[in-house]
């Protein structure tokens, strides 16, 4: 148990420094991608989406994980769920 001297700090350290990471870095990382899932998941058709690209528009289908969204009159095109920015508005209008 004397060989730990020196060597028992350090770990100690590296344990308080690991711990530290994970609650600052790791652990906000996964609440925003829980976040992000059930946004995902909660959408629903004729709601207002931009997309990670930019592009505005309306979902008109969903199938899986495929959707469909109209970005212009007469203009639809399908692309994946997680091609999903952010929800502008879930009202019916």
């Amino acid at each position: 148990m004397e060989g730990l001297g020196q060597w028992g700090g350090t770990i100690i350290y590296l344990a308080v420094f690991f711990g530290i990471i994970y609650f600052l870095m790791i652990r906000p990382q996964q609440k925003q991608q829980k976040q992000r899932m059930e946004m995902l998941n909660s959408v629903k058709v004729n709601d207002r989406i931009v997309t990670i690209g930019g592009m505005h528009g309306r979902i008109t289908k969903i199938k899986d994980d495929v959707i469909t969204v109209r970005i212009a009159d007469k203009v639809e095109v399908e692309m994946e769920k997680q091609a999903i920015g952010r929800v502008i508005s879930n009202k019916d209008s």
